[in-house]
């Protein structure tokens, strides 16, 4: 049923981006010319098209609707596929500071702090001075 009302949304999107184009506009557009007589006059095309252009488009939000309904009708039952999941073993771990003082295991000496700057450092600049 999804697959027919998708086939049909299509056809009827075509069909109004047609008559959008075959109207006649300020400037002229694609609109093709009629018999001044009768059904297909001026008057009586202009009056078709709109009333087409109405109805392909009445139809278009209907069926967009109706298509919106159906997909979540059918997605919501189902469950998340797990199967290709990675399974890592740590998993929301902290990540460690690069800027914290390394930490020595149980019975070793932590390294020495790095010795501090000296007063003429080019990365100060001005403003240390």
């Amino acid at each position: 049923m999804f697959i027919f009302l998708t086939v049909v949304q299509a056809i009827v999107a075509a069909l109004l981006v047609v008559v959008i184009l075959m109207q006649k506009s300020e400037g002229g557009g694609l609109g093709v010319g009629g018999s001044p007589a009768g059904f297909m006059s001026a008057r009586g095309a202009a009056d078709f098209m709109t009333r087409a252009t109405t109805v392909l488009a009445s139809l278009f939000v209907l069926l967009s609707i109706a298509l919106a309904a159906l997909a979540v009708g059918t997605t919501s039952g189902r469950e998340i596929d797990t199967s290709l999941q990675r399974n890592t073993p740590v998993q929301n771990a902290p990540a460690a500071d690069p800027l914290a003082p390394a930490q020595a295991p149980a019975g070793q000496q932590a390294p020495a702090a790095p010795a501090a700057a000296p007063a003429n450092d080019p990365l100060k600049g001005a403003a240390g001075q």
